[in-house]
């Protein structure tokens, strides 16, 4: 399965409880369609301490969420869009925003 978004990408939240929140990829999962955007999707988790520099309690963190409910926000016009494919002279492709035709990567 092919992502549409990649690590350290700008997003936004279209679906689900988080919906409307703003984030960078932290991580993205290909294999199952899945994507860690940070303060996004926190998910409650009683850990046991695991050793001397680490303690247990209730920790706070970060769950995968569908790619499919995040959508890519353009850098120059700040806002959730579409994007295409632009292919350079050299063969290489850039993603370019469908809005206002600004480069994203």
């Amino acid at each position: 399965m092919k992502l549409h978004v990649k690590a350290k990408d700008q997003v936004i939240v279209i679906a689900g409880k988080d919906k409307g929140k703003k984030g960078a990829v932290v991580t993205a999962f290909p294999k199952t369609g899945k994507v860690i955007v940070e303060g996004v999707n926190l998910v409650t988790k009683h850990q046991k301490p695991r050793g001397q520099g680490m303690p247990g309690g209730i920790i706070h963190k970060e769950a995968a969420i569908d790619a499919s409910n995040v959508m890519l926000v353009c850098k120059k016009c700040g806002k959730p869009a579409r994007f295409g494919y632009k292919v350079n002279a050299d063969g290489s492709k850039t993603r370019i925003c469908k809005k206002c035709h600004e480069q994203i990567d």
